[in-house]
């Protein structure tokens, strides 16, 4: 297992730093000049060369990106072009309701998806688990903004019982009142994300209601909750796991989306503004957070499923002799 966790935070390493360098070269393929986002219309070309000397984007590309490298090995993730403010502690106060959203999302589509999933492949032969797994296909197939700006529709323009968007300015000075902010929010997100897990673990079930060794399990006077308790669910819950990393993954993705439809202060709209004003800093900071994050996920995950099921670690047992 040591073995494995080396070599697996190694590929973690070089995957980060190959990410890295795509985000950084793809960045510069934009178009657009940075330095305009700093002089005011009709500047000289004396102007644009000195601004361009300011952000130190006349330097060449590769001592441009030696430079970023490390900064980023000592977790600075440098300063804003245009606001001239550190880049990192921004993108810290954003996660503050990035990461709430997106656990919160996480948390209820899981709810939602597992004893659902459960039942459609249960109940596939009946009419309400075919209801379910045609609702879960529908449900991959909407935009998460559309469901979004729908929920808007309902509740806060027709209803007025949740607000449209927004977020208190104290943050989480009162948290029934951030709580309530990202309720539509979190039900956008949780929503999509559901429609799409369901699908998984109603395969999943599927091939464990399948298994010779849950009819054997029954033939030997085992209830049907009893075999899939002892029998089914670790089984069941391997592959779904890796899934289940794949869908945090997205939905903190979909939660930079869904923050502009909500207009909520997180990492999508510095994301939107950085962009907008060619930031550099703030653009690379916020999409080399994000890349993080997304790996780290992945990494959790593969080890979790080891971890579970006994036949990867007797794997590792063997390839480690």
């Amino acid at each position: 297992m040591t073995a494995y966790l080396l070599r697996r935070t190694a590929f973690l390493v070089v995957s980060l730093l190959l990410a890295a360098a795509v985000l950084f070269l793809l960045l510069r393929l934009l178009p657009g000049d940075p330095a305009n986002s700093l002089l005011s219309v009709g500047a000289t070309p004396d102007q644009i060369a000195a601004a361009r000397h300011q952000i130190g984007t006349d330097r060449p590309l590769a001592a441009q990106f030696v430079s970023w490298i490390g900064q980023m090995a000592t977790f600075d993730l440098g300063t804003s072009f245009v606001s001239t403010l550190p880049v990192g502690p921004e993108i810290a106060s954003r996660l503050a309701v990035t990461v709430p959203l997106t656990l919160l999302s996480f948390a209820l589509a899981v709810v939602v998806a597992l004893p659902v999933g459960f039942v459609a492949a249960h109940k596939a032969d009946t009419w309400y688990g075919t209801l379910l797994s045609g609702v879960s296909q529908l449900g991959i197939a909407v935009p998460v903004f559309w469901v979004g700006m729908l929920l808007i529709t309902v509740f806060s323009l027709s209803l007025r019982v949740l607000p449209a968007g927004g977020f208190p300015q104290d943050d989480w000075a009162d948290p029934a009142q951030a709580l309530t902010s990202l309720v539509l929010p979190v039900v956008t997100i949780a929503l999509v994300m559901a429609a799409s897990l369901i699908r998984y673990v109603r395969s999943a079930t599927l091939d464990v209601l399948g298994s010779d060794y849950l009819r054997t399990s029954r033939a030997l006077g085992s209830s049907f909750a009893r075999a899939m308790w002892r029998h089914g669910l670790r089984n069941a819950i391997v592959p779904v796991i890796s899934i289940l990393g794949i869908e945090l993954a997205t939905t903190f993705l979909g939660a930079v989306v869904v923050e502009s439809v909500f207009a909520l202060p997180g990492l999508g709209g510095m994301l939107v503004k950085g962009l907008a004003q060619h930031d550099y800093p703030v653009i690379q900071g916020i999409l080399f957070v994000s890349t993080l994050v997304v790996l780290v996920i992945g990494f959790v995950a593969d080890l979790a499923q080891r971890l579970i099921d006994p036949r990867l670690r007797h794997s590792l047992a063997r390839d480690a002799r």
